[in-house]
């Protein structure tokens, strides 16, 4: 379907119809800057970090003849504004949580995480050697974008509450900070449900806005602050079990740069996708120790909390159901992620089981 026939029908496209109706500049090859704005707050451990290290290695690679100018969330639109500042042209690209913009279409959801979803390594086979990335293509013509994984926080923690969770009841009028998917998720389990951009997370949690929040894991939480306000970690979530992250590129001036920029930035981005993912998952562990040493009590949730969680994310998911890009990228990845699973449990799952208790 072409992108702009689909923005003019589709309430999906909301105000990136009338950006790419816009007509695209002619630009002059040779020696470029792009404008790169991001969902991140400057300094945010690992997410900010992953934005940096794309947008390094780009200018680098290049040898200078691409150059990325990196506008974190405030200093030129808004954490939540970057997909229309990208799709209307007034920054190039954006790097972020690709759920932000399920608004924009659902299937975006996929390309970070959706609640019992994928992990790290899942993703990554569905993306790089099944049909992911041609999903995120079919999304992006739509949108005017070209996308590609460039990050991942690997599996986030359940989150950070005023109380212990015993069971769903204590979902109820729960005040809690969760994008996504997952958020409305546990919106159905009667949580009120707060999208806050990471930067606002830490007061909103103090001043008693919010009565808990996910952030990231035990790095990234710590490096936060979290553990100063409250002490009750869950250290497993049902949201986010290995989200990605995406830099995506105003697809005409994509593809007004030469096919060796074009190549440098998928190379970039694959290249921070698994350097990040190897920084938080290096950090998290002695993080953790750090945190309960601190006093920081690392809880799991109850089993009729998953059993609740997981009613929930079914319901949510289908809710979609009917989209006929959404439907069709659901089965693509739930068929993916199937089959990873079964031969990860099989080999690497009980490596680890046997490992731990021969070796521990």
């Amino acid at each position: 379907m072409d992108r702009r026939s689909f923005l003019k029908n589709s309430a999906l496209g909301g105000t990136a119809a009338a950006a790419t109706a816009l007509a695209a500049p002619a630009y002059a090859q040779g020696n470029r800057t792009l404008t790169l704005v991001t969902t991140w707050g400057r300094g945010l451990a690992g997410v900010h970090d992953a934005a940096q290290r794309a947008a390094d290695t780009i200018t680098a690679m290049s040898g200078g003849s691409l150059t990325i100018d990196l506008k974190a969330a405030g200093e030129l639109v808004g954490a939540f504004e970057v997909f229309d500042a990208v799709t209307s042209g007034q920054a190039d690209m954006y790097h972020g949580a690709d759920y932000y913009f399920v608004n924009q279409h659902p299937g975006y959801a996929y390309f970070t995480s959706v609640p019992f979803g994928m992990t790290a390594q899942e993703i990554s086979n569905w993306y790089y050697q099944g049909e992911g990335q041609a999903f995120h293509d079919e999304l992006g013509q739509i949108f005017g974008l070209k996308s590609f994984l460039a990050g991942n926080t690997g599996p986030q923690a359940g989150g950070w509450f005023s109380k212990e969770i015993t069971g769903p009841e204590d979902f109820q009028g729960l005040k809690f900070r969760m994008p996504g998917l997952g958020g409305q998720a546990l919106g159905k389990m009667g949580a009120s449900i707060q999208n806050l951009p990471g930067a606002e997370v830490y007061q909103a949690l103090a001043s008693g806005a919010i009565d808990g929040t996910e952030w990231i894991g035990p790095w990234a939480d710590e490096k936060a602050g979290f553990q100063e306000i409250t002490k009750f970690y869950y250290t497993a979530g049902m949201h986010e079990p290995g989200a990605a992250l995406s830099l995506a590129t105003n697809l005409d001036v994509y593809e007004s740069l030469s096919p060796e920029h074009q190549k440098i930035i998928e190379i970039a981005s694959g290249e921070a996708h698994q350097w990040n993912l190897a920084q938080f998952m290096n950090n998290n562990g002695a993080a953790l120790q750090r945190l309960q040493a601190g006093g920081v009590k690392v809880l799991e949730f109850p089993d009729s909390v998953w059993d609740a969680m997981g009613a929930a994310a079914k319901e949510t998911l289908d809710e979609y159901a009917g989209d006929e890009i959404y439907d069709r990228l659901r089965a693509s990845y739930n068929a993916s992620m199937a089959a990873s699973s079964s031969w990860i449990q099989k080999s690497e799952g009980v490596y680890r089981t046997q490992r731990d208790r021969v070796m521990g």
